[in-house]
């Protein structure tokens, strides 16, 4: 390894990190991590944080995860790789996908498809969703719904269904047939509108309009976050989500959950579909089902969908990943969910998630930066910075910023995207860690 001297010259220089410009990377190089455990990282310079941002969504064991790391160590002595391509298998992969479909039985979703990540998982079930459609002899539903503000990653595929410009417009044109409903985001909506039970109803009426608009025998699938992430925590008030699925059904639209975020505990339900009580007909996921220890997806698939594609010779599925159902990443899968389970972490996700939303809904009282505080459903919290709170308009990127480096230096990484800073550290957080994220917090806004 390099000493700090030479990664501290080159930071930024011959790397392009994802989310920013190659520009800013050397105006303001990054921090450089370069140790872990528990819930807290070390960088470079000795400095400790708590994670609050639990690597990126993902880490939700923390970093010192034994069992993941000895599933990965002895799997790489036994099977380092080998494809799961037509006519090869592997064990790991065959233990997992009987794992997961009991996992996922509450959900109604019994079959795995493997990927490599969140944007692979998203990808895939945008094209098994058309070409459901094409095996029943509907050739013709092949557009797709989406929220704006969501968020399902950076292929074509999930920039196309992306509901923020910033992952479209440098990429444009897209892929044609994709289209936005407004988000049920009580802060910020066209219709102005801050009671989260009217506004489920507004957006479900915004979707049923849009699906006669456009035809729904035109239309292969709606996909959404359970609880919108990256966009800013955006959680739909109960009955927006059984809506959803209920006119799905009747349009014969599919439903497809985007979980890479809120699969396996975050929300302190199992999944987003069982916080809501929905059932989609398949469910993306990624992120934590390896707690971020070895990239590694699995799209989950329900009844209509294996109806279809089981038992039917013309169900040729022509799309996979050289890395899907790799040996490692599958064992690395079964251990982290063993552990999931073992350690029942969606009862510490709710507690210590109510801890971080209320600590931070008593510093929008403390600080006029602080517009809205979103989340109440695990581990998820997002606070929306403003410039000037009545006419709710957004902090600039220095502000912002200062905040972040402040809490940093406090003893908390947080994540600032835009006006927003998002939490979400690891299920496995202490109530006196959820106490660092705060008094971090405190120090961040005491600072503007």
């Amino acid at each position: 390894m390099k000493d700090s001297n030479f990664l501290k010259e080159h930071n930024g220089r011959m790397m392009w990190h994802p989310m920013t410009s190659p520009q800013d990377s050397i105006e303001q190089p990054p921090k450089i991590i370069t140790g872990g455990d528990g819930v807290s990282i070390v960088d470079i310079d000795g400095h400790r944080v708590v994670d609050g941002v639990g690597g990126l969504w993902n880490v939700n064991l923390g970093y010192s995860c034994q069992p993941v790391k000895d599933a990965i160590a002895a799997q790489l002595d036994t099977l380092p790789y080998y494809s799961t391509f037509r006519g090869t298998s592997n064990d790991a992969a065959i233990e997992l996908s009987y794992e997961l479909s009991e996992f996922f039985a509450p959900d109604g979703l019994s079959r795995a498809f493997f990927t490599s990540g969140g944007s692979d998982s998203v990808e895939t079930s945008l094209r098994l969703a058309r070409q459901y459609h094409k095996l029943r002899g509907e050739a013709g539903r092949t557009k797709f719904l989406s929220l704006k503000k969501g968020y399902h990653g950076t292929h074509i595929g999930g920039a196309s269904v992306n509901g923020n410009a910033n992952f479209r417009n440098a990429y444009e044109p897209l892929l044609p047939g994709c289209y936005h409903i407004p988000a049920p985001y009580t802060y910020r909506n066209p219709f102005n509108e801050s009671d989260p039970e009217r506004l489920a109803q507004l957006c479900i009426q915004a979707l049923e309009d849009e699906i006669a608009f456009q035809g729904a025998n035109t239309i292969a699938a709606m996909i959404m976050e359970p609880i919108l992430g990256a966009g800013g925590v955006i959680p739909p008030h109960p009955s927006f989500a059984p809506a959803v699925q209920e006119i799905c059904n009747r349009n014969g639209i599919l439903l497809i959950t985007d979980e890479v975020i809120t699969a396996y505990g975050r929300t302190g339900a199992w999944s987003g579909a069982r916080l809501w009580g929905i059932q989609p007909d398949m469910m993306c996921t990624a992120k934590a089902i390896t707690n971020g220890y070895f990239p590694f997806g699995a799209v989950m698939l329900g009844d209509r969908m294996i109806e279809v594609f089981e038992g039917n010779p013309a169900a040729k599925i022509g799309h996979g990943y050289t890395y899907s159902g790799h040996p490692v990443g599958a064992a690395a899968a079964l251990a982290c969910l063993a552990e999931t389970k073992r350690l029942n972490v969606v009862d510490n996700a709710a507690e210590r998630g109510t801890q971080l939303y209320e600590g931070c809904k008593a510093l929008m009282e403390k600080y006029d930066i602080i517009g809205d505080v979103r989340g109440g459903y695990g581990l998820m919290t997002a606070i929306e910075m403003v410039s000037d709170r009545a006419a709710k308009k957004p902090i600039d990127g220095g502000t912002a910023a200062k905040v972040q480096e402040v809490a940093y230096q406090n003893g908390a990484m947080v994540r600032v995207s835009g006006p927003n800073l998002i939490l979400s550290p690891s299920l496995v957080l202490t109530e006196a860690d959820a106490d660092t994220i705060l008094t971090a917090l405190d120090a961040g806004f005491a600072a503007i």
